[in-house]
């Protein structure tokens, strides 16, 4: 188990901005995680880098990768009952690593299975916000769903409904239909993976709700190991969710966040235009961004064990 002194309070560690391990094959780079080739396997090393609008920021977020983690280890080992998933460990003594990587690599690492990615973003959404709301604005759906009139941003929606998006590793994700979806990947899988996502969904709104957050939505990547769909990546952390505090939910705008919705706003009070390159990100709003992150942990891992 995670338990990084910072996720307890402790001071910020020196940031992880990117890795180079030698003697590990780098097997990509994505806009936050560093992944290392270990042939049936993969190390899985979460940065502090932070992505908005699909744009990695150039300021690092100092120990967002070890909330990531820990966040994500918790759920993964609560929605087994759900689906498996690629989690071997987070215990990088597991690893023969130099020292200095070691001890920087620490709270911040999973030795997962390597899976067959599906290059799709499985969102679910319990709440009109986001892409969603933008969408509904325009046409009175939300990602090819009909959704009852009158409804304002942040309403919850009378179900949760998958709306899946493309997994673009550089530039924008495009939402897509589920018919869109079955034409890339077929209409089996897409049927599986929308089920299986819609309960993992269910399972942590209803565990967040008794700590007092709403999960707005949330996004789930899948891989097929050994023939069996299994989740991979990170799970219902502040950068693949909206968490919200439900003691201040008030429906017909945005709401307060323990995400990097933060971050976006920020952003968009800059007038950035969300191409590359971005806008500085001051230190402030790097610092409330990580209390938040922080909170989310506390709220939902150290609640949970009350």
């Amino acid at each position: 188990m995670i338990d990084h002194p910072f996720l307890f309070g402790g001071p910020a560690p020196e940031p992880l901005i990117s890795t180079d391990l030698p003697g590990f094959k780098l097997f990509s780079r994505g806009k936050v995680r560093d992944m290392y080739d270990l042939g049936d396997r993969l190390l899985m090393v979460a940065s502090d880098r932070l992505s908005a609008f699909d744009v990695v920021m150039a300021e690092p977020f100092p120990g967002k990768g070890i909330v990531l983690s820990a966040l994500s280890e918790f759920w993964l080992e609560r929605t087994t009952d759900v689906v498996r998933n690629h989690l071997i460990s987070t215990d990088i003594g597991d690893l023969d690593l130099p020292e200095s990587w070691g001890s920087r690599l620490q709270g911040r690492s999973m030795l997962v299975h390597k899976a067959k990615r599906v290059d799709i973003e499985c969102v679910v959404r319990g709440y009109l916000a986001g892409s969603g709301w933008a969408d509904y604005r325009k046409t009175g759906m939300c990602i090819g769903h009909q959704l009852p009139a009158g409804l304002v941003e942040s309403s919850r929606l009378p179900e949760p409904i998958f709306t899946p998006s493309t997994k673009a590793e550089t530039g924008h994700d495009e939402n897509i239909s589920t018919s869109k979806m079955a034409d890339m990947v077929g209409s089996e899988l897409t049927e599986k993976l929308g089920d299986i996502s819609l309960r993992l969904y269910g399972q942590a709104a209803a565990l967040c709700e008794k700590q007092g957050i709403i999960l707005a939505d949330t996004k789930f990547e899948f891989g097929i190991l050994d023939g069996s769909i299994i989740l991979i990546d990170e799970a219902l952390t502040p950068d693949s969710s909206r968490f919200w505090p439900a003691d201040q939910y008030a429906p017909g705008g945005a709401q307060p966040s323990f995400d990097k919705q933060y971050v976006r706003d920020y952003l968009d009070s800059t007038g950035w235009a969300h191409e590359p390159p971005p806008p500085a990100i001051p230190a402030p709003v790097i610092e409330r961004t990580m209390e938040k992150y922080r909170d989310a942990y506390t709220r939902i891992v150290k609640g949970s064990a009350a």
